[in-house]
């Protein structure tokens, strides 16, 4: 998934800084790098110190599209220094070097990460060939979506060809966790990539930034698979009202969770032109998340026996978190599980498994919230089997996030139980959960990679797409 994007139970991989004996030393910008499953994830921290002394800090993690990022606390004792980053749960704590560097460790998720800062900031090294460059060849407008009913207004970008309309148009649905419209991710922009694709195809092309997120209001946190889902039929409903666009030729797009969304639109909605599905789910949550875990981690190379133990807690985990309808008692139930597996380990296993009670913390955190919990629940087949209209499922063969092989069959066997007679399934060879060409297909690699979409994956889109509207 996208939470898929940083899978369950993986840390989210951020951090917070600051410096010195004298406040006014360490004021100015700093940069580091996390090595992260075999990358690095560059960090930069803005670090400011007030007339009193007072210290304040901001974090951008410029790989995963976030600037910003609040920092709760820093504080400096002699040449310690600590960090508190309570938006994404870490706390960062070193020491001032002779050499004017920060050394320290990055506290997140039950893990601890060395993290050494600089003075200043680094230069810049992505190198992304595929993004657009202004100016575009079409027209590129920003608009605002209002879901009347939830109170919220959807901050996003129109882009319609040039020439004659009116043009068929497709509305992009992002993957989970708080995506901006182009579902930045490590340095990637796959959705701007998309959008001008197609564009130039002759596709109108509707993207958004979620609720709660870039300039939509609306709160992330406490939304669900169908708050999302409502969000983008407001959407479809706009952008089958726009002039320039022919409204019976309006179709979705969805990525990883996204996927979900659009086909239950499109189940609610029957006039929906079509519907793409790339990395899409065909299984429950439980079923999903058990089988992602296992793929991350036998591409980690973790033992058969650890993993063993491993998944069997978090099947355990994962099946409270999606039947127990008492929230309290599921925590409870999720906390004990953890527990006792722990209590029937060695401190050396526990400790290679990464079970502590920082873990326990956040598995329970995790599960306890409600996107998650509605999303264990959630078992997409019967709403794809409500789908009509042409369907377009694309995995990648490399996707260690939604495998292949357990969710095109499964997307291919609720469409034929439901009597769609104009679907196309396809598993691209070689592409990862971003639909990038891969080496290992792991999380770890998507920002290593220079291509952002494979073209291959755009071609088969496009070239399916002008088949439907024609």
């Amino acid at each position: 998934m996208n939470r898929y994007t940083l899978p369950l139970l993986l840390i989210l991989f951020v951090c917070a800084m600051a410096r010195a004996q004298q406040p006014t030393r360490i004021a100015g910008d700093w940069h580091g790098a996390l090595q992260v499953m075999g990358t690095e994830l560059p960090l930069l921290f803005h670090i400011t110190a007030g007339a009193d002394g007072t210290l304040s800090a901001t974090m951008d993690s410029p790989m995963q599209g976030a600037t910003g990022i609040p920092v709760q606390a820093v504080r400096l004792v002699q040449d310690s220094v600590y960090i508190d980053v309570k938006a994404i749960g870490g706390v960062y704590e070193g020491k001032i070097t002779a050499a004017e560097t920060i050394d320290g460790q990055w506290k997140q998720g039950g893990q601890s990460m060395a993290l050494q800062l600089k003075r200043g900031t680094p230069e810049a090294t992505l190198k992304r060939p595929q993004e657009p460059t202004k100016p575009y060849p079409y027209q590129s407008t920003e608009v605002q979506v209002t879901n009347k009913a939830a109170g919220i207004t959807l901050a996003g970008t129109l882009t319609i060809p040039q020439g004659e309309g009116p043009h068929p148009a497709v509305l992009l649905l992002n993957g989970s966790g708080p995506q901006d419209r182009d579902e930045t991710i490590l340095g990637h922009k796959p959705f701007l990539v998309l959008s001008d694709y197609l564009t130039r195809q002759g596709f109108a092309v509707l993207r958004l930034d979620d609720r709660g997120v870039g300039e939509s209001t609306g709160n992330f946190a406490l939304s669900t698979t169908a708050d999302f889902a409502a969000d983008a039929e407001a959407a479809f409903d706009f952008l089958r009202s726009q002039p320039g666009i022919q409204p019976k030729k309006v179709g979705l797009l969805g990525h990883s969770e996204g996927a979900l969304v659009a086909a239950k639109v499109a189940a609610a909605r029957p006039e929906t032109a079509f519907v793409v599905v790339l990395a899409g789910s065909a299984v429950p949550g439980t079923e999903l998340l058990l089988a992602q875990n296992r793929a991350l981690l036998e591409n980690a190379g973790v033992p058969q026996k650890q993993l063993d133990i491993y998944l069997g807690l978090r099947k355990a985990q994962l099946q409270v978190a999606a039947t127990e309808q008492d929230i309290t008692k599921a925590a409870g139930q999720i906390r004990k599980l953890e527990q006792d597996a722990k209590a029937s380990l060695t401190a050396q296993e526990q400790q290679q498994l990464g079970l502590n009670t920082e873990s326990e913390q956040a598995v329970v955190a995790q599960l306890s919230s409600p996107w998650m919990r509605y999303y264990l629940a959630y078992d997409p087949a019967p709403t794809l089997k409500k789908l009509k209209m042409p369907v377009l499922a694309l995995n990648g063969t490399k996707d260690l996030q939604v495998p292949y092989l357990q969710n095109l069959p499964a997307t291919e066997k609720a469409l034929q139980a439901g009597g769609n007679k104009k679907y196309t399934t396809e598993a691209l060879p070689d592409l990862n959960h971003l639909f990038q060409t891969a080496k290992t297909g792991s999380p770890a690699e998507y920002g290593q990679l220079e291509e952002t979409f494979a073209p291959l994956a755009l071609k088969k889109i496009g070239t399916w797409l002008k088949t439907v509207t024609q």
